[in-house]
């Protein structure tokens, strides 16, 4: 029957949704006539129960009888007749709607897949497009061929392992996409060629090429789902994609290709000008067609084309500096060839002021990096003298300038540079190419060497500065195992790189197998819970989130880019901001690994870990993702969970809270659960920076730079697209918590027999925000897995 289909979770949050219904409103489950059918005590479960839980709870969807599966409950399948006290009631209800509101959005879109690809609704088909945009096989494909294949996607299941979808000669009728499961590539003379997984496709090439399936297709596991696309469909909407791209001709060659878009307001909104979207071409004429769609309107909301931004966001994987300057002052002196003075005077300075335009984007977007290169910073002087003797021109500023208060990015004042730009990070401020920071260098014996040199450094201005210039002396990178890495001598901002617990070491290459880890690497010999006792859930996630966020505002998105390509790809360019709000994930992840690891006391260990629950509860409360899962991670690393004995004194309650916080680190459908999670969250708030880098780099490693020595565009408009979800993340200012004073969340985590003197008065100065904020910044770690399980054993055992 279907119930063995079930898990048991969703069969237990049935019967608290069963029992409550019963109780409330008994008239939901009564006898159905279906089909001129009689059905007993019929009830919705998988797709039709989640969505009701999702009407209920959410008010986002319409309920259609029609549209119901039903499901006959029996008493005896389903325990019907057990009766919970009130408060257990609540409890189980409460964990039921969490679990079946998660679930909820991915039974309505499996619903939606199933329906006849020619009844699905619009709404049907956005669902799709969205859910496709994560998809690793659809990553190269251009918005308009997703959403083509929203419309035609079939969806298709195999319940049994081993199944053959086709075998090597049939004839090539589908494509498909593997939605759940796996499935293995079998040759003939080879046999097992290869293992193809969830988001990943096959069968394109037989459709492409006209010629037999050149494998076999077997399912590799049992309740297999795939999405499938039929020959007819693949091959029309190919047609499609050439019968709305336009490209336009030089000389014979192809510099810029164009696609139609499926609706004018796609890509820009207000502020688009063009119902064709840039695929590909030559850096100069994507620029110049940019140019062409910028508006110049006087309502104050003319924001630029998202193309414009794109552009600009990721120019330097593509086209340096000192090329965007060069391009932009071939355009700034446009003249045109015919027409009267007047004609040609309007024409000109509708150009300038689009490029002035343009280049307050620019300064705006990236601040004082432009104060750090010369080429532009002479371009931009050169324009500044143009402008000052255009009084038409300056008009324009003027006018830009009153505008910015409507958050558009544009050019505030011309003659005030950059003064405007100066990011406000609080206490923590960004780190750049220019500024210098402590190089601590350890020799063979273990003596530290101090140098301050700037940040972007390279390891042979490094091995110069200690005077180790002969080639016998290497820079070694070697981390708390022991593990050694030679440093090339054009590396660049090593110190800032650095991982956790790693440290520098310069000797000669005889002497590099010698080298041992530092003490001070091993991390702590004890742990601080007395001094984690004394500070407040609350207070502690509060600290985490407000340093959480002066990191992750000192890092300039642009850093993104320069670390998906590679920084060495961009002269003078830093990544420190960002690999400091990455190391920061590592530093919080391990902190938990290492506290609950070296308290040895069973009682104060399972408080303990009821606290970093309940931290977690807070940091996902206050939109600290990063946070979040850092510490979560911790939780659900192995060395924590084979803590069986410790796991035991966890009252229920918050077993069921980390459950459901749980339920939002599920990896499957590449991370839907955060995904939806996150897409109903209003700024400001902190993401998941490793999920998105991961993003970034399944998009760089998916699409070609360049497409018949083209610039593809079309990939970095999805780079682009990553990049500014760090920008709506901080669209909004955050307000930074203080320690909270109550004893609410306490009560959470310490009962009153088990408090004892833990808040006597002693310890008041320690809950002060400033000491919890040093210690907040000052965690020491164990990183070493292996240590940390030998721990784990040693207290578990």
């Amino acid at each position: 029957m279907f119930i063995k289909f079930l898990s048991d979770r969703v069969v237990k949050a049935a019967r608290s949704v069963y029992s409550v219904m019963i109780e409330k409103n008994p008239g939901l489950i009564r006898d159905r006539k279906h089909h001129l059918k009689t059905y007993r005590y019929l009830f919705w479960v998988l797709f039709s129960l989640l969505c009701f839980v999702s009407i209920k709870v959410k008010h986002e969807l319409n309920f259609l009888d029609k549209d119901t599966q039903f499901y006959r409950f029996q008493d005896s399948q389903f325990g019907l007749n057990h009766i919970s006290n009130e408060k257990d009631s609540e409890d189980e209800l409460q964990e039921a709607l969490s679990l079946l509101s998660q679930l909820g959005p991915d039974a309505l879109l499996t619903m939606i897949l199933r329906k006849c690809p020619s009844q699905r609704s619009p709404e049907d088909l956005e669902v799709i497009y969205e859910e496709l945009l994560h998809v690793k096989a659809a990553a190269h494909l251009s918005s308009s061929v997703r959403k083509e294949l929203a419309a035609v996607l079939v969806f298709e299941s195999h319940a049994k392992a081993g199944t053959v979808l086709f075998s090597q000669g049939d004839k090539g009728t589908s494509w498909y996409i593997i939605w759940k499961g796996s499935v293995n590539v079998i040759t003939h003379g080879k046999g097992l060629v290869t293992t193809l997984h969830e988001g990943e496709d096959f069968g394109q090439l037989a459709l492409l090429n006209e010629q037999p399936r050149a494998a076999t297709i077997i399912l590799r596991e049992d309740n297999c789902h795939f999405l499938r696309v039929d020959k007819q469909d693949f091959i029309r909407i190919l047609k499609d994609v050439e019968a709305n791209t336009v490209r336009l001709e030089e000389h014979g060659k192809t510099v810029l290709v164009l696609e139609k878009s499926a609706d004018s307001t796609e890509q820009g909104g207000a502020g688009n000008s063009s119902k064709y979207t840039v695929m590909s071409g030559t850096p100069e004429k994507i620029l110049e067609h940019l140019l062409e769609t910028i508006k110049l309107e006087s309502n104050g909301n003319d924001a630029l084309d998202c193309c414009v931004s794109d552009f600009l966001l990721t120019h330097k994987v593509f086209m340096p500096s000192s090329q965007l300057c060069h391009a932009l002052q071939h355009q700034y002196p446009a003249q045109l060839a015919e027409g009267s003075e007047q004609e040609k005077t309007a024409y000109v300075l509708n150009i300038k002021q689009k490029v002035v335009k343009l280049v307050g984007q620019w300064v705006a977007l990236f601040g004082l990096h432009l104060k750090e290169d010369p080429i532009a910073l002479d371009f931009l002087e050169r324009l500044k003298k143009d402008m000052a003797a255009n009084s038409q021109l300056f008009n324009v500023l003027k006018d830009f300038r009153e505008r910015r208060r409507t958050k558009v990015y544009v050019l505030s004042d011309i003659f005030d540079w950059f003064s405007n730009f100066e990011e406000s990070v609080g206490r923590v401020q960004p780190i750049r190419a220019h500024d210098k920071v402590l190089y601590e260098i350890y020799r063979p014996d273990n003596k530290p060497l101090t140098l301050m040199l700037p940040v972007n450094t390279s390891v042979q201005e490094i091995m110069s500065a200690l005077g180790k210039t002969g080639e016998d002396h290497v820079l070694i990178k070697m981390n708390s195992t022991g593990e050694r890495a030679q440093l090339k001598l054009d590396a660049t901002a090593v110190y800032t790189a650095l991982g956790l617990n790693e440290r520098l070491f310069i000797c000669t290459i005889s002497e590099m197998e010698q080298l041992t880890p530092l003490k001070e690497q091993q991390g702590p010999e004890q742990g601080t819970t007395d001094v984690l006792e004394q500070m407040s859930s609350k207070d502690i996630a509060s600290e985490l989130t407000n340093y959480d966020w002066e990191l992750f505002t000192a890092m300039h998105e642009v850093e993104l880019v320069y670390y998906i390509f590679g920084r060495h790809k961009f002269p003078g360019a830093i990544t420190a901001n960002l690999e400091r709000f990455v190391r920061r994930f590592n530093e919080v992840q391990h902190w938990v690994l290492t506290e609950l690891c070296l308290c040895e006391d069973l009682v104060k260990r399972a408080m303990l870990l009821k606290k970093f629950i309940k931290i977690a509860s807070v940091l996902k409360e206050q939109k600290n993702l990063n946070s979040f899962f850092a510490v979560m991670f911790g939780l659900s690393n192995s060395a924590i969970q084979r803590l069986y004995k410790t796991w035991e004194r966890i009252p229920s309650k918050t077993k069921r809270i980390y459950c459901s916080l749980e339920r939002l680190m599920d990896p499957s459908r590449n991370h839907r659960a955060y995904r939806l999670a996150i897409a109903k969250l209003s700024p400001p708030y902190i993401p998941f920076m490793p999920l998105l880098l991961k993003d970034m780099t399944f998009i760089h490693e998916g699409n070609a730079n360049y497409v018949d020595k083209l610039v593809n565009f079309e990939k970095m408009r999805m780079l682009a697209k990553t990049v500014k979800i760090v920008r709506g993340c901080r669209s909004q200012p955050y307000v930074a918590s203080s320690p909270q004073r109550g004893l609410a969340d306490r009560m959470f985590l310490e009962g009153a027999a088990t408090r004892l003197s833990t808040y006597s008065d002693h310890a008041l100065p320690l809950r002060t925000s400033t000491n919890i904020r040093h210690y907040i910044q000052n965690l020491k770690v164990i990183d070493n897995q292996r240590k940390l399980t030998q721990l784990s054993r040693t207290i578990d055992c």
